[in-house]
């Protein structure tokens, strides 16, 4: 998996895949990380890639031209390229989404700075458009290398325990159950009875009940799915 940054901070993009599993990753080859800054593409003579909002406001847009060429150039060397553009306005990523865009062979973060991009080029160029939430950013790089991280946790051989996905929380629509480690006790706090006497069935179904029950205190809104979801498995 090729994953390419348009943006004016590649020196904010790199140093993350430096350490960690994304870093093995990266030495095996796995995924590749490549930033690309549209100023290299402006036409201007101090390679402006900026300009103030036609019929005013506030603040200043990435322009159209840099970017649109900055993208061309990317399409013509590689054609599967499959462009992302995070902003605040759209919808919500989500593990599904994360988990769809690891079968993807070339993704395109383009990180938007200033008051964001003009919407010429996100209608242009844009294949899906996602946010990370209900607030606003400086830069578009944090959510990009969100979004980035999280499916390149996908793709095999990325992680050193595959099984590791499978009890993770949004599978089945539902928070992953609390975990516990040693001592036994702790600070006063123990940790649940079943967990130590090694009955998988037993564990298995506390981890069920203690999963809904995080997912009705912390999202009750996704408890609601999955009700809806269980009651469609139920009915199968």
């Amino acid at each position: 998996m090729k994953f390419t940054f348009v943006s004016l901070f590649g020196e904010l993009i790199y140093p993350y895949f430096n350490s960690s599993i994304l870093s093995r990753a990266k030495e095996a080859g796995i995924i590749t990380v490549e930033c690309i800054n549209p100023r290299d593409f402006s036409l201007d003579k101090h390679k402006k890639v900026d300009d103030y909002k036609v019929g005013g406001g506030a603040g200043l847009l990435m322009s159209p031209q840099p970017l649109f060429d900055t993208l061309k150039e990317i399409v013509q060397k590689e054609s599967d390229a499959y462009f992302i553009f995070p902003q605040p306005s759209a919808k919500s990523f989500t593990q599904q989404d994360a988990k769809r865009l690891a079968e993807k062979k070339h993704i395109v973060f383009v990180c938007g700075r200033y008051e964001g991009i003009d919407e010429r080029v996100i209608e242009s160029w844009a294949d899906e458009v996602f946010s990370i939430g209900d607030f606003v950013l400086t830069g578009g790089e944090l959510p990009a290398l969100c979004m980035c991280d999280a499916v390149s946790r996908m793709i095999g051989n990325v992680l050193g325990n595959e099984e590791s996905l499978l009890e993770e929380s949004f599978e089945n629509l539902s928070l992953e159950a609390p975990s516990f480690t040693k001592p036994k006790i702790y600070n006063q706090s123990a940790v649940p009875s079943d967990f130590l006497k090694g009955n998988h069935a037993i564990i298995s179904g506390l981890k069920n009940r203690m999963a809904y029950a995080k997912t009705y205190f912390h999202r009750p809104e996704l408890e609601k799915k999955v009700k809806t979801y269980k009651r469609k498995s139920y009915e199968k």
